[in-house]
């Protein structure tokens, strides 16, 4: 593209960037609902009435698709299925495509990721799974969320198992910790399972938590880089010590301290374990948790404690059904509300009168160019050892092992993964990511090779309309409105470069924008 042209495209960009941003109702909201509301939305309702607010009218069905598919799978829609869903004239069309979208493998490897991020799965330094480890931990994750397996069940196995690293998978909980002192495990216990702080506690009580691990063992094999996870059979003394919530508990050598200790925090009655899971699932799926941050909600109280409690009794009464939390959390008004605050919600204290606006994470932005390119990212490293190579037909939301980087999932805020903190990702947008978009070669190469983008080119015979409409369709999932049409139909005719070049320089203004970049 030459500097002549740039500039134009560029204006076309700040115009098409005033016109459609989300000061504008259509196409982005719906007048009337008809999602009936959940036990979620009255109690959001009792909440912002607190405030003299309401919630925002429902958002359209294109949003939503577009929406929906990002929080779930982790994609954006293809045109077949946006016009599927605008076809089909029935009421409860978005719940069963939410159910639809439950059940497809995306799902599971979009959530594997989360899941990977705070259970720190990664090969080098500080965690130092290594590469068998982590292929077989992230394995064990992907298929317990297939599963869906009750959450209960999937924390207990975290924390009781034994056995090889290779052939246990989820005994790699013990060895994803920056230290092996039962001080460093219960540490990441504390914060992985209860959102607390465990630097927060007092010195009494980090002494009694750390004495449930203080049995942890671990030894080597004659396999390279295999280790046994296992419980110390040495101590011939009865351990007493007190639960978190103070209650004691006198362990006999006989008995699993680990095993005390998950009875105890899986129980129904516990005041930690219910609260974070489901607080940080609605961080998950609506941006922000009720509590924030999610690591640390420990002796901290918040204006939506109904809605927290509400969530916490739905969970228990499901037994531990993280698809049917995710399932109640998306059928709500809340989360199908319109992401344009008005005057009276942008008081920072009135927290879910509007979805929330934030950008697409690292891999699945990745994902999305790659869709749009016709082939995946190609990842071969030395480190870790052994020699390593993931094949382009590998989703980037599918990267197992955290030490695997590039400079984009570097820039665009992906986690290390050395913590377990949900602040260790950073979508926030910075200067170095806008320039990016803008100026990078690759995503001008990716626009100008995309199979995908060529059903748009390839339209421009038979009509400049029906041509944008595609183009708009596969980037924003939704069509222009008639005054981008008409910006569009002005760029054809003054912009001095072929059609099918145009074309080009308004899908790189459509991926420049915050409406492709952003969930919304």
């Amino acid at each position: 593209m030459d500097k002549i042209s740039r500039l134009k495209i560029f204006g076309f960009l700040i115009a098409f960037l005033t016109q459609t941003g989300f000061c504008a109702i259509k196409p982005f909201e719906d007048e009337i609902w008809n999602t009936p509301e959940n036990i979620i939305d009255s109690q959001i309702s009792k909440l912002l009435s607190r405030y003299n607010a309401k919630m925002r009218n429902p958002c359209s069905d294109y949003v939503f698709i577009r929406r929906v598919y990002l929080d779930i799978t982790g994609s954006i829609p293809t045109i077949e299925e946006i016009d599927s869903f605008i076809q089909d004239k029935s009421q409860d069309k978005r719940k069963k495509l939410i159910d639809k979208l439950l059940e497809k493998d995306d799902f599971a490897l979009y959530w594997s990721m989360r899941w990977c991020d705070i259970l720190r799965v990664k090969s080098e330094y500080p965690i130092n799974l290594w590469p068998n480890a982590v292929q077989a931990y992230h394995r064990w994750i992907y298929e317990k969320i297939r599963e869906n397996m009750p959450y209960d069940k999937f924390a207990r196995e975290l924390l009781t198992s034994s056995g090889s690293n290779f052939r246990v998978p989820p005994v790699n909980f013990y060895r994803a910790v920056q230290g092996r002192s039962p001080q460093s495990i219960a540490k990441a216990v504390c914060q992985t399972f209860m959102g607390i702080d465990f630097e927060k506690l007092s010195k009494q009580q980090q002494e009694n938590l750390s004495i449930f691990f203080s049995r942890v063992a671990y030894k080597k094999t004659q396999e390279w880089k295999e280790e046994i996870v296992y419980l110390n059979p040495e101590p011939a003394k009865i351990i007493r010590t007190n639960f978190p919530d103070g209650k004691i508990v006198e362990i006999s050598p006989q008995q699993d301290p680990r095993v005390i200790f998950a009875d105890w925090l899986i129980s129904p009655q516990n005041p930690y374990f219910n609260k974070n899971i489901v607080n940080r699932i609605w961080a998950w799926i609506m941006g922000q948790g009720i509590i924030s941050p999610v690591d640390d909600t420990y002796g901290k109280d918040t204006p939506g404690k109904e809605i927290l409690t509400t969530l916490e009794n739905e969970f228990i009464k499901s037994g531990y059904d993280i698809k049917h939390m995710i399932k109640l959390i998306l059928n709500s008004r809340t989360y199908q509300q319109s992401s344009i605050p008005t005057p009276d919600t942008k008081n920072p204290e009135i927290q879910f009168a509007f979805y929330k606006i934030r950008q697409m994470e690292a891999e699945v932005l990745l994902d999305i160019l790659c869709y749009l390119a016709g082939k995946g990212e190609e990842y071969i490293s030395q480190i870790p050892e052994p020699f390593t190579y993931i094949p382009r037909e590998n989703r980037n939301i599918g990267l197992a092992d955290g030490s695997i980087t590039s400079s984009f999932l570097i820039t665009f805020g992906r986690p290390s993964r050395d913590t377990g903190l949900e602040s260790e990702r950073n979508s926030k947008p910075t200067d170095k990511q806008r320039l990016y978009m803008l100026n990078s070669s690759d995503i001008q190469r990716r626009i100008s090779l995309s199979p995908i983008l060529r059903k748009a080119t390839s339209q421009l015979w038979k009509s400049k309309k029906d041509s944008v409409t595609i183009l708009y369709k596969i980037l924003l999932s939704r069509p222009p409105t008639d005054q981008e049409l008409a910006m569009a139909e002005e760029y054809f005719n003054t912009s001095g470069v072929m059609q099918y070049r145009a074309i080009n320089d308004i899908a790189w203004a459509l991926i420049n924008s915050k409406e492709f970049i952003f969930k919304h």
